[in-house]
């Protein structure tokens, strides 16, 4: 593999990968907000607390990178093979929650994973 295209793969999983971890940060901060309301809570002191939230904070900061390596990526393929590599966003997402959540990863879910995995090679190599 070329050096150019090593580094093409690295800003392809670095996105993904921060993309994945921002998903899992607003969801704790999702939780929190969650938590809030069921306390009674109004919606200014939630919104404000979203806000102020280290999680939605950390989340969105996560996102905002996954932004800038991904125009990165763009500058380097074509969208209709960039594209379709961030569905390995759903097989990190997947495998993640999993482990970190204990959400269940049954055979559909794999099969499914395993169908992501077959397309994002096909793609890959055209």
């Amino acid at each position: 593999m070329s050096p150019t295209a090593m580094v093409t793969v690295a800003l392809v999983l670095g996105a993904v990968v921060l993309n994945t971890a921002a998903q899992f940060l607003l969801k704790a901060g999702a939780g929190h907000l969650s938590a809030l309301a069921a306390q009674g809570h109004g919606p200014v002191q939630i919104l404000l607390a979203g806000v102020l939230n280290l999680h939605i904070l950390a989340g969105l900061s996560f996102y905002v990178l996954s932004f800038g390596i991904w125009i990165g990526v763009l500058a380097r393929l074509q969208v209709s093979v960039a594209y379709p590599l961030l569905s390995l966003g759903y097989v990190f997402g997947a495998i993640a929650a999993y482990y970190l959540l204990g959400e269940p990863l049954g055979a559909a879910k794999m099969f499914g994973i395993g169908l992501i995995l077959v397309g994002v090679v096909v793609v890959a190599r055209s």
